[in-house]
């Protein structure tokens, strides 16, 4: 059984608030609420919403819900709030530019395909699901006034997304300006103790949700902002449109491998944000990447491993460990791999393009002149080679076709 004070280090592991005093702040309300809970009996009411703006999740989407799902070890309420209404708007948080509205229907489509994935991680019997258009669209022009009045235009325009926009002479919407406000608004319906989302989301949830709770007379919720999870060049955020990306919906092969796939240095972030280990686990991998104890091949692995394993198993993620080891690290070929029927007329570019191997011609050529296509494993030098059935096609290190 954790201590108040083992809850707190666990729970806030992985936030990143950009300022110390704000981290210090929510850490002392975060064990308060905890002691209380504990003398009541009552849970944590703990809160994050997604905005469904895509049907598919990935690795990313899955940091602060690995973090309501701590909540829910410790015994505390989740409610997971589907974006039915805030996604209309489009949150401006981490975009320089206006996001592209999308449609009721479309919403509500994409969301229908949220829970489901969410309880890959989550618990569903400690978990509460709300479309947040249920309350938002019942708002008079009155209450959105009202709402208003507690925020002047400055606190927006200070803001880096808007002030850049700005400088760039770049139109800022004002329609913009209700996604912080309709947050935080989230915030009071649901009487939420905690709020999570990304470091982007700071302003939203420290300074709209707090504000309105407290204009309506509530206690102010505690916020938790997350660290924002690197796609697998490990620079930009991950990103389906970047095609940097690890999809949910993959297997437990593709996602070791994409793991393997991203530079050291983006390792310990990783470890924070996309593993179930504990603190003393997270300080031993971190201690022994600093001081050179833990060879950085085998660090990934047991990187790899461990994010694997939270959403296929511990069985399946060892699976796809030793086809890892016997496909790239011994140099083998997989047992298993896709196939392809050999057809009269085929060439090597129709095939790459056709089998998504290669997302365009230009890029299968490209690759051939790099010598990044391999058949049989010798690299392919002219694009008009022969193919005959048995012969297996690679691209990269990760991708095979048996030609058959």
């Amino acid at each position: 059984m954790m201590t108040i004070d083992e809850q707190v280090e666990y729970l806030m592991q992985g936030a990143d608030f950009g300022d110390a005093s704000i981290a210090e702040t929510m850490a002392n309300e975060l064990r308060e609420r905890l002691i209380e809970s504990a003398k009541t009996g009552l849970p944590l009411r703990v809160y994050c919403g997604y905005d469904p703006t895509s049907t598919d999740l990935h690795l990313g989407h899955t940091v602060t819900m690995r973090k309501l799902r701590q909540f829910q070890e410790l015994g505390h309420q989740v409610m997971f709030v589907i974006g039915s209404f805030t996604a209309m708007i489009g949150d401006p948080s981490d975009k320089d530019k206006l996001r592209p509205q999308l449609t009721h229907e479309k919403v509500m489509e994409n969301g229908r395909t949220f829970a489901q994935q969410a309880f890959r991680i989550l618990d569903p019997e400690k978990t509460e699901i709300y479309y947040n258009h249920e309350w938002l669209q019942k708002l008079t022009m009155t209450d959105v006034v009202e709402l208003a009045s507690n925020f002047t235009v400055q606190q927006f325009l200070v803001r880096d997304n808007f002030h850049n926009r700005m400088e760039k002479s770049e139109p800022i919407y004002l329609h913009e300006f209700f996604y912080a406000i309709m947050q935080g608004y989230d915030a009071h319906h649901l009487n939420a103790d905690v709020q999570i989302g990304g470091s982007d989301q700071l302003f939203n949830i420290i300074t709209a949700a707090r504000k309105l709770m407290t204009f309506f007379g509530q206690k102010p919720n505690i916020g938790i902002v997350l660290g924002i999870l690197p796609g697998t060049d490990g620079e930009v955020r991950m990103s389906k449109s970047l095609g940097n990306h690890i999809p949910l919906n993959t297997s437990a092969e593709d996602m070791y491998g994409k793991v393997m796939s991203i530079p050291d240095k983006a390792m310990p972030i990783y470890a924070q944000l996309a593993t179930e280990w504990s603190p003393e686990k997270l300080h031993a991998f971190e201690n022994g990447l600093t001081s050179n104890t833990l060879h950085p091949r085998d660090a990934k692995m047991k990187l790899a491993f461990g994010i694997t394993s939270v959403f296929y198993g511990e069985e399946s993620a060892g699976v796809a460990q030793d086809q890892f080891v016997n496909t790239f690290q011994k140099g083998n070929i997989p047992d298993e791999m896709p196939e392809y029927q050999l057809k009269e007329g085929d060439n090597l570019i129709d095939i790459l393009v056709s089998q998504k191997m290669v997302s365009s011609r230009g890029e299968a050529r490209r690759l051939i002149e790099q010598q990044g296509v391999k058949l049989d494993g010798e690299p392919v030098s002219d694009a008009a080679v022969g193919l005959k059935p048995g012969e297996v096609l690679q691209v990269g290190k990760r991708r095979f076709l048996r030609l058959v």
